[in-house]
């Protein structure tokens, strides 16, 4: 068993780096509030002035919880979906997962201008929601997996699990199609993706979610360090491969289907973390990636937010777009400097 002391400082410069993040992100936004009141506020007093007290409290210090949720949450589906198929381009969007809850989500949303008799989104919205995502990105990615048993070629299964995104977009786009200005609308701001906006019931909501999901991961981590030596070394461990894909699935389903009901389906980030994360922790040990990956997903996706919000500026850009714009070249240079994905 690898011992985690090599990386203590690591991970207490990551740590920093989250708390820096938190206070930029809650610092910086379209009202300026000077950083004494900020650290006052978050300290339990009271800001001078009664807007900056509401601005903080209830506006964003939510958004940055659900920063650190959404980062932290997609970076881990995305290292389970890497683990389990051994693939470094694997990940919620590349599987059809994402896109199996924006198939959920858009039934939901958009569902009532074609079934006209079904008013199921006025039925417990929040939960409906997040449900509803939920069991689109499991269900998708059950079909992959019912593939994967037959399909051992991975590019095959990437190709496969583009395929399942390609399907779910369509009917989306059927969806769309016979959906009113109204509720067409509501989806297209949805799949902007966004932090903001959660009331803390939604937060609540999200946050027991997003733990359950990192739960089974971690339940998983034994299971996880196995499958990187292939399933046969792990049926040697006693480990049974039907019951740990099945918790893998549920975590990563959990997780990405969740989070993409509250936030949009945000791009790069299951992606692309888990190699960013490898380029500090040159370890294959899921006891550190998994907590690595966790905090540099959030430290990511505060930042981004950060520049989303356009400091000093009323408008506000999709987080999708940010989090593509910003990451993507970093991976880039990343591989062009090693020359090599660490995987």
């Amino acid at each position: 068993m690898i011992s985690t002391k090599p990386y203590r400082l690591s991970f207490l410069l990551l740590f920093l780096a989250l708390l820096l993040s938190v206070l930029l992100n809650i610092s910086l936004g379209s009202v300026s509030i000077p950083f004494t009141e900020v650290v006052k506020t978050l300290l339990g007093g009271a800001a001078q002035n009664e807007s900056w007290q509401y601005i903080i409290t209830d506006y964003r210090i939510p958004k940055a919880i659900t920063a650190i949720l959404v980062g932290g949450g997609l970076a881990v589906s995305g290292l389970l979906m890497q683990t389990l198929f051994r693939n470094p381009l694997a990940g919620p969007f590349v599987l059809g997962i994402s896109s199996g809850a924006s198939l959920g989500a858009a039934l939901l949303l958009m569902g009532t201008s074609l079934f006209s008799g079904l008013a199921i989104y006025g039925f417990g919205n929040d939960i409906a929601l997040a449900i509803a995502a939920s069991l689109g990105s499991f269900l998708v990615l059950l079909v992959v997996m019912v593939v994967a048993n037959r399909v051992r070629d991975t590019m095959a299964l990437l190709i496969i699990g583009l395929m399942f995104g390609s399907i779910t977009a369509a009917l989306v786009s059927v969806l769309a199609y016979f959906s009113d200005a109204e509720h067409l609308q509501r989806f297209i701001f949805w799949s902007f993706g966004s932090v903001g906006n959660l009331s803390w019931t939604q937060i609540g909501v999200l946050t027991t979610i997003v733990l359950l999901g990192l739960l089974l991961g971690v339940a998983s981590i034994k299971n996880l360090n196995a499958y990187l030596l292939g399933e046969n070394y792990a049926q040697s461990l006693g480990i049974s491969l039907k019951k740990s894909r099945l918790f893998i699935i549920i975590a990563t389903g959990i997780l990405a289907g969740g989070i993409t009901a509250f936030a949009g389906p945000i791009a790069f980030v299951g992606l692309a973390v888990p190699h960013l994360t490898r380029q500090i922790f040159d370890t294959t040990e899921h006891r550190i990636l998994v907590p690595a990956v966790l905090l540099y997903g959030a430290i990511l996706m505060l930042l981004c937010d950060t520049l989303a919000q356009l400091p000093s500026s009323a408008n506000v850009l999709p987080i999708n777009a940010i989090t593509s714009i910003v990451g993507a070249p970093v991976v880039i240079w990343l591989l062009v400097r090693k020359r090599k994905l660490i995987f």
